[in-house]
């Protein structure tokens, strides 16, 4: 029942409409805005490596990290033919240790809010603010307590002719954290097996997060609606944060 084992291997199958390329533009747009020229990069939470392998496109030295085995074996066929391949590690983020700095962090898809113990997702932002070269930057996302609210009692389908995903979301006011469970049918063959996952994610305010990321020593931090350079709107799902390491140019 563990979340991403079953589902690994469908994953990019069931996710055709995340535009990845959009989140990596926005990135970009953020460090251009920040005078920033960044050679390497750790893209925490990395999934099956596809913001991994796009910011290696760019001509960057990507890490990419997760806690998932299942989801980095995908990650690593993705990138086997690539000249500038990323490397990919197995680590939880609140453990998260790298061999040598980096000048930019970045945690996608509400990634951090599958850390549903605050201390720990607090640990995890401290290792990224480590993990940073002096004047490195931290992007990463969250969905919103307002979306993660309004999932409670929905129900969700996902399929393509191989897969068939359905799971319905159930939000507990008195730990913070919206659980959905999955059932997951894959073809295999002429038979469709079935497995399924559990999914928890923290609802975070904006507050909390801001907190977070000045104990650890971040600076700059400004909050901004789903990749546009603006304020968050009343009711907006998704937020993104942007902060700075130590001194700016």
């Amino acid at each position: 029942m563990d979340a991403y084992k079953a589902l690994a291997a469908s994953y990019d199958r069931l996710t055709e409409d995340v535009d990845y390329a959009a989140v990596v533009d926005f990135y970009q747009l953020l460090w251009q805005r920040e005078n920033l020229s960044p050679r390497s990069a750790v893209d925490l939470a990395c999934g099956t490596g596809s913001v991994s392998v796009l910011l290696a496109e760019l001509g960057l030295q990507v890490i990419g990290v997760d806690m998932s085995a299942e989801m980095l074996c995908q990650a690593d066929q993705k990138a086997a033919e690539m000249e500038n391949r990323p490397l990919f590690v197995c680590q939880k983020l609140q453990h998260l240790h790298l061999p040598k700095g980096v000048d930019l962090a970045v945690c996608a898809l509400d990634s951090l809010d599958y850390i549903t113990n605050p201390d720990d997702c607090r640990e995890a932002i401290r290792r990224a603010y480590k993990a940073l070269n002096p004047g490195g930057c931290f992007v990463f996302d969250v969905n919103t307590p307002e979306k993660l609210r309004a999932m409670d009692g929905q129900i969700f389908l996902d399929e393509d002719d191989d897969v068939y995903c359905v799971w319905r979301g159930e939000f507990d006011e008195k730990t913070n954290i919206c659980t959905y469970g999955m059932d997951i049918f894959q073809r295999e063959g002429e038979t469709w097996c079935r497995s399924g996952e559990v999914h928890e994610e923290y609802a975070y305010s904006r507050q909390q997060l801001t907190e977070f990321l000045k104990d650890a020593g971040f600076t700059h931090i400004e909050v901004f609606a789903d990749r546009q350079l603006c304020e968050p709107r009343p009711g907006e799902q998704r937020i993104y944060f942007k902060a700075r390491k130590g001194k700016i140019k």
